[in-house]
């Protein structure tokens, strides 16, 4: 206690507990180490502590940064200077975006390492400096060039599967459709025990250039593969709309929408259902789908037409004016919709004056197999489906 040494209990063998004359010349510097590690570990658990502390603080200031700027928030959401749902909307999208472009850097890492894996370094060297060259090209944001690179090592040695999938990602991304099915063919027929993304967007290409044959083949083949897809579902329930098979085409929305319940995957079920008279389901898929997204000009009008069929005129008016007000390309005659009443005129079906009214998506689309089958019709939806098809195929990259 004077002197600040600390004690120390040494354990002495019980073989020699009773030797007195035991002595081991090794004590002496055992214990000096023992002693060191000791003192180590005091000073280690020093230094923890004082990490322990700062941390401590900056978790403290980090709360106390956050709070004031929720209070922030608040005081500017009140005063109508702000709009919290957009800002928090915004946030979310950008770390979407950054965590994102961070998977997509690691990934076309690892993908470049795997194309070069099939090539000998001394019999392909002009191959390889290709693929190096483009894939520098595009961790430097020259998406151009590089992707030409890549296409002078794909023209050379045309047996690499990985390349080409990869160009016919690239330019099915870039809307270049008539390249994207060229790359994505080769890459399918040399490896056609595929993950299932290349028979994705093949088969999308596909639907909406008419060969609706191969087209169902191969998302009937991606279903399979790809879990939960909901492109490959939302394309087989377009295809067989063309066919007005609308028994097998409501089976697949449905999948759709249980891979991706989102306003989109509403909104098809909802018309299916209004196609075939079911006014009521009808109802309740569009009323979800505006809910989901208030500014779906699309879900209002047939939420429109669903009310009227019901004779729900004063519903039917509210969503009309709600689509107008989201899109004024949507023009609806009040006059001609409230002649149900009337009934006097042999273009009033179920309700609705079909004259008056703008057809619906599967009204201007039904029976034709040609350009764009798939994604034709509605920009919104042809957009929600290349995206979710891309982003199936990425995450196999």
């Amino acid at each position: 206690m004077q002197c600040g040494t600390r004690l120390m209990i040494v354990h002495v063998p019980s073989s020699a507990r009773f030797a007195y004359d035991y002595h081991d010349p090794n004590d002496e510097h055992l214990l000096e180490r023992v002693s060191l590690l000791e003192n180590n570990l005091m000073r280690l658990a020093g230094k923890l502590d004082q990490t322990l502390d700062l941390l401590l603080k900056q978790a403290h200031t980090a709360h106390v940064d956050h709070a004031l700027l929720e209070t922030l928030i608040g005081v500017l959401g009140e005063s109508g200077i702000l709009n919290e749902v957009k800002l928090a909307q915004a946030w979310r999208q950008a770390r979407a975006l950054e965590e994102e472009q961070s998977n997509a850097t690691q990934n076309r890492k690892n993908l470049r390492e795997r194309i070069l894996s099939n090539y000998d370094c001394e019999k392909s060297s002009a191959v390889i400096a290709h693929i190096r060259e483009g894939f520098e090209l595009l961790d430097g944001e020259n998406t151009e060039r590089g992707i030409r690179a890549l296409e002078r090592a794909a023209s050379v040695a045309p047996d690499n599967p990985l390349l080409h999938a990869f160009l016919g990602k690239h330019f099915f991304r870039a809307g270049k459709q008539k390249l994207a099915h060229d790359y994505l063919s080769k890459a399918y027929e040399a490896q056609p025990e595929e993950d299932g993304s290349i028979s994705l967007l093949l088969g999308l290409l596909c639907g909406d250039e008419g060969d609706v044959g191969r087209a169902k083949d191969l998302l009937y083949e991606a279903v399979i593969k790809v879990d939960s897809s909901f492109a490959a579902h939302y394309a087989l329930g377009r295809l067989f709309v063309l066919e007005e098979n609308w028994k097998e085409a409501l089976a697949h929305f449905k999948k759709a929408l249980a891979a991706r319940p989102c306003p989109e995957a509403y909104y098809v079920v909802g018309l299916v259902h209004l196609h075939l008279n079911r006014n009521r389901l009808a109802l309740r898929h569009l009323l979800k789908a505006a809910e989901l997204d208030q500014s779906y000009a699309e879900a209002f009008y047939a939420l429109g037409l669903a009310h009227v069929r019901l004779n729900e005129h004063e519903e039917a008016a509210k969503a009309f004016s709600a689509a107008r007000s989201v899109d004024g390309r949507i023009e609806v005659d009040r006059g001609r919709v409230a002649g149900r009443r009337a009934k006097m005129k042999s273009n009033v079906k179920d309700g609705v004056n079909v004259n008056s009214l703008p057809p619906l998506l599967f009204q201007s689309s039904t029976g034709k197999a040609g350009k764009k089958a798939i994604t034709g019709g509605d920009p919104r939806l042809a957009a929600v489906v290349r995206e979710d098809a891309l982003k199936s195929a990425n995450s196999f990259d």
